[in-house]
């Protein structure tokens, strides 16, 4: 688990460099640029949204068996914060916001079924930016969060339940839409204390989260300023590569399981590297286009045992055809929604020393939906956070069990417009 957990730490900061030091760069670069006007970022904000998201549960018995409970959901939220500049590039600020959601998983049996559910929760956040435009904001977050977990059952409704505290990670994007109004897009990693479940410590869990934030927030004190800055000329219409780095959770439901009900909560998480390649053309206030992206990913789930026994489902590669519509919340920055085809390879493996070799891998088409925000760098260089929930079609693996993936993920990505 410290492996795991270390692992994570070390690429959300990575990513966070990453998108740091890119920005920072194109900074320095020499290109057309455009007057343009300022903004009032520093002052009290209030704000509501939601998002979506996925979690793993790792549950432990004994200190010999491990299963992951995957979870995936929605969750609306309410926010209230304070960001200064602390010059005309940066800024510092913290913020808090109370959640309510449903994000869990559900095991169905002849007779009834079981439910575990994340509500609600809150946490407590700071965090850094760089202003892309006078009007685009890039930050990176972190701080404390507190989640309410609860588990029930048909018939008898909520028999057990817990809070636990937990740290949060993350990045985001937030542009202006309108006078005192922004939209922001912000990707969170969060990691709880473990809890036993009442068990006296022979059973617990350790629950994750990888979750995507949308939201409107209304600025006391927004508006436009005449402390604006120099931004590059750029032009939406042309053929661009790309490359992203990101994060995300699966939920793998089995039906038949164990030849009666279904379980739809066996999940992992894991990253991801992306490289993608697409046409955008620019209709006037709305910008739209095709891409292609592949992509190789260590999200994988993993059921063990301390006898040697266990196996593994991964989602190693795959593909995307999709298509984008997005609106300019600036000539330089563009919200947008994107959806299409996807196929995903998945290998179903018994680890070393499990006994039965490897077994069968397959590939298995589906869909993806989501969206994101992108924003200009330089007149050539654009970069965007962007949200996709991934669902694909079902396979058996053997004695009429079926699985049945599906993935939230985020990525960070850098594109290169060639006209």
């Amino acid at each position: 688990m410290f492996n795991r957990v270390s692992a994570k730490s070390i690429l959300l900061g990575a990513v966070s460099a990453v998108a740091l030091i890119s920005v920072a760069h194109a900074a320095d670069v020499v290109a057309p640029v455009q007057g343009t006007a300022g903004y009032n970022w520093s002052g009290l904000y209030v704000g509501f949204g939601g998002g979506a998201g996925g979690g793993v549960h790792d549950l432990t018995a004994g200190g010999t068996f491990a299963l992951p409970f995957g979870r995936d959901g929605v969750f609306g939220e309410l926010t209230v914060g304070y960001d200064y500049m602390v010059n005309e590039r940066f800024l510092v600020g913290a913020y808090a916001d109370a959640r309510y959601g449903n994000i869990g998983f559900s095991l169905d049996v002849p007779g009834g079924s079981f439910k575990s559910e994340a509500d609600y929760g809150f946490d407590v956040l700071a965090r850094a930016g760089y202003l892309v435009t006078p009007q685009t904001l890039a930050y990176v977050l972190g701080g404390y969060s507190r989640q309410h977990f609860k588990i029930s059952a048909t018939g008898v409704g909520t028999f057990y339940d817990w809070s636990s505290n937990g740290y949060v990670l993350g990045l985001g994007m937030e542009t202006v839409v309108h006078n005192n109004w922004t939209l922001k897009g912000e990707y969170r990693y969060s990691k709880y204390a473990s809890n036993d479940l009442g068990s006296g410590g022979f059973i617990s869990t350790d629950p994750s989260y990888h979750t995507f934030h949308v939201g409107l927030n209304y600025r006391l004190n927004g508006g436009a300023t005449d402390a604006g800055f120099e931004t590059p000329a750029y032009n939406w219409t042309g053929f661009y590569v790309g490359g992203a780095l990101g994060a995300g959770s699966t939920k793998d439901k089995f039906g038949n399981f164990f030849g009666t009900g279904s379980f739809n909560g066996f999940g992992g998480d894991g990253v991801l590297g992306e490289l993608s390649a697409g046409y955008d053309h620019d209709f006037g206030s709305w910008v739209a286009g095709v891409m292609v992206d592949g992509r190789y990913s260590g999200i994988s789930s993993e059921v063990g045992s301390g006898f040697g026994l266990g196996f593994k489902v991964s989602a190693d590669y795959g593909f995307d055809v999709l298509g984008r519509v997005g609106m300019k919340a600036s000539e330089s920055t563009l919200a947008y929604v994107l959806g299409g085809y996807s196929l995903q390879h998945m290998k179903l493996d018994v680890p070393s020393g499990g006994g039965g070799g490897p077994l069968p891998d397959w590939n298995s088409s589906g869909y993806s939906v989501g969206g994101g925000i992108e924003s200009a760098l330089t007149d050539k260089v654009a970069v965007n956070l962007e949200y996709r929930y991934s669902h694909f079609a079902s396979k058996d693996v053997g004695g009429g069990t079926e699985i049945t993936p599906s993935f939230q993920t985020v990525r960070l990505g850098l594109k290169y417009k060639f006209n």
